[in-house]
């Protein structure tokens, strides 16, 4: 029998039936109503001119010819089998297509990324930075990671929590003179705000000081947080910088944080089509992902000890 012309649906059907010696369990394995097993293995038996079943009272078993078949079909679907598990876990031909905010890439993704590498040697990431909310059409990514200030869903994408998020003021330690007074929230006055996209934030900030009645500031607007970050850190001014974002930057002493009091800034959020969906390796780097900001506690308006992702 030519390739071409192999009943391939009815082989499915009769090894499943032959494995089980059962037409119903065969039918449940295959998702399939019983007649329709049954009707399958019945034009197999037509096309090869051979029985390959006895068929008695609520019982079936395989003839001579049956069981020759049977073990040549199931050898070769378990092989068949195996080499397509080994492909769908070979890592990916193309990297994962990753969509991310600029300022999260340039604050926190990129400067640990060396460290998915490490663990992950074998899967290649591709960070596509953008603030469009991507639709994830004609290949543009698998997954995003997107802030947003009161959204948590959006159209035709399934959204998981990363993180909630609060800010602070934050300036560069050469903004303090030695052996000064603590600065107060009523001092920040005396230096340059930068803003990022508008200024109620810092009006905001200043309520939950306990200073209601301080007027919109002048200063410098920036269309992205990374960006007034790193004015502050240049020692241009004083920015609100959320927990996310600030953390490496405190750390190495880029900043200081003078006040507990923070404000809520919306969340971060991992989107993708379907995750159910996603390929090996983009589920494995949404999983690395949730557990590195697992450790990010929104509370305490600064950064707890993370994961040594």
């Amino acid at each position: 029998m030519k390739r071409g012309r192999l009943p391939l649906t009815a082989l499915r059907s009769f090894e499943a039936a032959g494995r089980h010696q059962s037409f119903t369990l065969a039918a449940e394995e295959l998702f399939v109503s019983q007649a329709a097993i049954s009707r399958q293995i019945r034009e197999l038996e037509e096309i090869l001119g051979h029985d390959l079943f006895l068929r008695r009272h609520r019982q079936v078993t395989l003839t001579e010819r049956g069981q020759a078949l049977l073990g040549l079909l199931t050898d070769s679907f378990d092989n068949m089998s195996r080499v397509l598990e080994e492909i769908r876990a070979a890592p990916p031909d193309k990297p994962v297509r990753i969509s991310v905010e600029p300022s999260f890439a340039a604050c926190w993704l990129v400067p640990r990324l060396n460290r998915f590498r490490e663990t992950y040697p074998d899967i290649e990431v591709m960070i596509v930075s953008e603030a469009r909310m991507i639709e994830f059409r004609a290949g543009e990514a698998e997954i995003g990671i997107r802030w947003s200030g009161s959204a948590s869903s959006w159209p035709r994408m399934q959204a998981k929590l990363l993180t909630k998020a609060v800010m602070s003021p934050v300036l560069s330690p050469d903004l303090l003179e030695p052996g000064a007074a603590p600065l107060t929230p009523a001092g920040l006055l005396e230096h340059t705000l930068l803003h990022e996209e508008k200024r109620s934030y810092w009006q905001q900030w200043f309520v939950a000081a306990g200073l209601p009645d301080v007027p919109p500031q002048p200063g410098p607007l920036f269309a992205g947080t990374s960006l007034a970050l790193d004015a502050a850190a240049r020692g241009h001014g004083v920015a609100l910088g959320d927990n996310v974002l600030v953390e490496d930057m405190l750390r190495t002493g880029d900043l200081v944080q003078p006040f507990a009091t923070s404000i809520p800034c919306g969340a971060y959020w991992l989107v993708a089509p379907d995750f159910a969906r996603l390929s090996p390796a983009a589920e494995t780097f949404a999983g690395w992902l949730m557990v590195g900001m697992a450790g990010i506690n929104p509370d305490a308006g600064s950064q707890s000890p993370q994961p040594n992702l």
